[in-house]
């Protein structure tokens, strides 16, 4: 089990993780910041220059995963975990990679009011005998209060909330303890095992009046996707587009779907690619729209939106895939993809 501690810097996180272990048995302490001071020394200036945080970092996201299910491997136990994670498609991509490992997440919030934030901040040595070094760090940790209450409205409906203004390190540690004891903080994120060979996956698009498409957003990973899903073993293609949507948005279709388009993707270490299918499902009409029902663990909303507003919301490699099949879709045949791109 992994014990997220959210909230903002200067919380308290670290103190109360550090104190956290002692009330768990068995637990150890996980910092990932750890793992993006590696980073920082290993990846090329040039990369690290590209982006205002480590956690931008693809490898930072998945080596904070694969670490930490090493270190469940090797010593057992929960994990405590003091990290700041702001962002929501960061959240689904840990969390999620965590669940497609089978290892649960309870997610706490650490809220401190803000006043009492600014002056654990200003009170902060970071670097001892810099002072230089120090203040700006104070300054990174007071530019990130903005983005944290802007992060607040999804922080406090995903995690278990605990105040720790008026709480010593100690204090909140036990809170945890007893919250997590209860069950508060459990992380109901779909559990998508990794794949281990090439895959075969089936996509439905489906259509308002409007010729707009519908896109889903799912908690498990970043980035918003089509309506479908991994073919079963011994399962049509065609079929398992059908039952996905059923899954998904509570749907059922009866027409047969259309293929527009067959995406040969290319391998791409750690991912290990397939064939990807795009099929055609039809117009829905607002009624049919309105008993969209969304299973909560797997995705958090759907929307349609046009081919420019998707750019906006689809990966690169989908978005492609998405231009394509609607071009298939408008000519009346369906095309075959290597990589993105129509060959044959």
């Amino acid at each position: 089990m992994i014990v997220w501690l959210n909230g903002a810097f200067g919380a308290g996180k670290t103190s109360a993780a550090r104190e956290l272990v002692d009330f768990m048995p068995g637990s150890t302490f996980y910092d990932p910041e750890l793992v993006g001071n590696g980073l920082r020394m290993m990846l090329p200036r040039k990369r690290l220059e590209q982006v205002s945080d480590y956690q931008d970092l693809p490898s930072w996201r998945r080596l904070v995963v694969d670490t930490g299910a090493a270190l469940i491997a090797e010593v057992g136990g929960p994990l405590v975990v003091p990290m700041t994670v702001l962002r929501q498609e960061y959240r689904d991509e840990i969390f999620g990679g965590f669940a497609a490992r089978r290892i649960p997440v309870r997610h706490v919030l650490l809220h401190t009011d803000e006043t009492i934030l600014r002056e654990r901040i200003a009170e902060r040595e970071e670097i001892p005998g810099n002072a230089d070094a120090s203040e700006s760090v104070r300054q990174w940790c007071l530019a990130h209060l903005a983005p944290y209450r802007a992060a607040l409205t999804w922080l406090t409906t995903d995690a278990h909330v605990v105040d720790t203004t008026g709480l010593t390190p100690r204090q909140t540690a036990q809170h945890i303890a007893d919250a997590v004891r209860e069950g508060a903080g459990i992380c109901d994120i779909v559990q998508t095992p990794e794949p281990r060979a090439e895959t075969l996956a089936a996509g439905v698009l489906l259509f308002d009046e409007e010729d707009r498409v519908l896109l889903v957003d799912p908690t498990y990973k970043p980035g918003w996707e089509f309506p479908g899903g991994v073919v079963e073993p011994g399962e049509p293609p065609m079929c398992a587009g059908v039952r996905e949507v059923t899954e998904e948005l509570g749907l059922r279709l009866d027409e047969p779907l259309r293929l527009l388009v067959a995406d040969w993707e290319r391998p791409q270490p750690p991912g290990y690619g397939g064939l990807r299918l795009l099929f055609d499902g039809g117009k829905l009409s607002s009624a049919a729209a309105r008993e969209v029902l969304l299973p909560g663990s797997e995705l958090r909303g759907w929307r349609f939106v046009t081919e420019s507003e998707a750019a906006a919301l689809l990966p690169p490699v989908r978005l492609s895939r998405l231009r394509w099949a609607l071009r298939a879709r408008e000519q009346g045949r369906p095309l075959y993809l290597e990589a993105g791109v129509p060959t044959g």
